[in-house]
């Protein structure tokens, strides 16, 4: 009987011991993996400082290209003004050579009676020019 408590405890021993190797080779596993883990944590952490960085610069740039672009769209804003005032201009040109020439309608249908009147009485004298200077002629 104690041949079989001494075997018992022997086999126990055995298998402990088998436990604690497999359980040692466990953990050592699991700490060649921590390890990996770890890093690649730092260089996952030196890829976000390094991006961190560039998308920090990428940020300075477009506010500086947002500022440059709102100085060239004011001074593309006095442009449109001046050409917004030459159209003005021109509008207001437009309107008084129409009221000139509306005037001067009006005037020529008012007097294209006397226009008329006035050609019908240099007709006549040239008649009469060319009649004295034809029986001039003739009694020369």
């Amino acid at each position: 009987m104690v041949i079989i408590l001494y075997l018992a405890v022997a086999i126990i021993a055995v298998a402990f011991s088998v436990l604690v190797y497999f359980l040692a080779q466990t953990l050592k596993s699991a700490q060649k993996t921590m390890d990996d883990v770890a890093s690649t944590l730092e260089d996952v952490q030196e890829q976000m400082k390094g991006l961190n960085e560039e998308t920090t610069e990428l940020l300075h740039r477009t506010n500086l290209l947002a500022a440059d672009v709102q100085h060239k769209s004011k001074s593309l804003n006095s442009i449109f003004d001046a050409v917004q005032g030459f159209g003005e201009s021109l509008g207001n040109v437009n309107d008084s050579v129409r009221k000139v020439t509306e005037s001067i309608e009006q005037s020529g249908e008012e007097h294209s009676g006397k226009i008329a009147q006035t050609l019908q009485w240099g007709k006549a004298a040239i008649d009469l020019l060319h009649r004295w200077q034809n029986g001039k002629k003739s009694n020369g």
